[in-house]
Formats: C-alpha cells, structure tokens, sequence
C-alpha cells in the first residue's frame, strides 16, 4: 500500500484501528444519547428535551467527522451496527430510570470513558505512529467531549 499522507501503510492501519473504535463509542453514543432524548420523563422534561436534541446532532457531525477521518487515512470506516457493538467500549447500562438525572449520569459516564481513551491515543498517533494530524485532529474532538461532559456534570450539581 502507498505511502498516504506522508505516514507510511502499517501506522495508518494501526490509526485506523483506533479511530474504528473511536467510531464505534462515538456511533453508540449518538445512539445512546437518542434513547435519552426520546424516552425522557420528568418535570424539567422540555429543556432538557432540547438539550438532548442538541447532543445528538452533535455526536451525529462527531460520527461523520471519524467515519471521514478513517477515509482519509485510506481505510473503509465500519458501518454496520454488529461492527459497533464488537468495537464499542462503551455498555449498556439497565435500569436507572428515565428522570434527566439518571439520564444525564449514563451519559456524562460515556463521554468520560470516550476523553479517557481519546487521550490515551493522542500521544500514541503523534510520536509511535508519524501521525500529527490525526493527533491534533482528535483533541479537537477530545476537547468537545470534555465540555460536553462539563455541562452535563453542572446539571448534576
């Protein structure tokens, strides 16, 4: 395989696994944070409605931004929904409820599991694998999760 990007095959592939993992958290995320936006109950239910609606399409740009990135690595992004589920860290969590509090909480978990892993590759794609661009690009990332999960943990206070 040609040199794409100035960084040779085997560190694209290796990114690309990575972000087909990323892909997968962010893709049952998107999915998760749906489920919350549809199934929500509660007093404060039209607000946070709203806000759920704003994180979904959210996750959806983030979904299509790492799906892109893979591409321009020269892989093929996983898209079918078994693809997600073996590649996900993330877990489904039963019961809870369905107030914005419990929501919130599943929720505000998963973006911290997703900060945790991006920033467990940043370094990773930089310096092992000749990647800048991929590095820099997912802190970007990195960083929209982090104020996700800083709003999400102010409206648990």
């Amino acid at each position: 395989m040609e040199n794409i990007l100035g960084i040779s095959a085997e560190n694209r592939a290796v990114v690309a696994h990575q972000l087909d993992k990323l892909l997968a958290d962010e893709f049952v995320l998107y999915t998760k944070t749906l489920n919350a936006h549809w199934n929500l109950e509660g007093i404060d239910f039209h607000s946070v409605h709203l806000y759920f609606e704003e994180l979904y399409k959210q996750s959806a740009e983030i979904v299509d931004e790492v799906a892109e990135r893979i591409r321009q690595l020269g892989h093929y992004a996983p898209g079918t929904l078994k693809n997600f589920l073996d590649l996900t860290h993330l877990t489904e969590k039963d019961g809870g409820g369905n107030d914005s509090r419990s929501l919130i909480a599943k929720l505000l978990a998963d973006h911290e599991s997703i900060i945790e892993f991006i920033r467990g590759n940043i370094k990773e794609f930089d310096e092992a694998h000749k990647d800048a661009g991929t590095s820099d690009w997912v802190t970007g990332v990195m960083e929209t999760h982090e104020k996700i999960a800083w709003m999400l943990r102010a409206h648990l206070k």
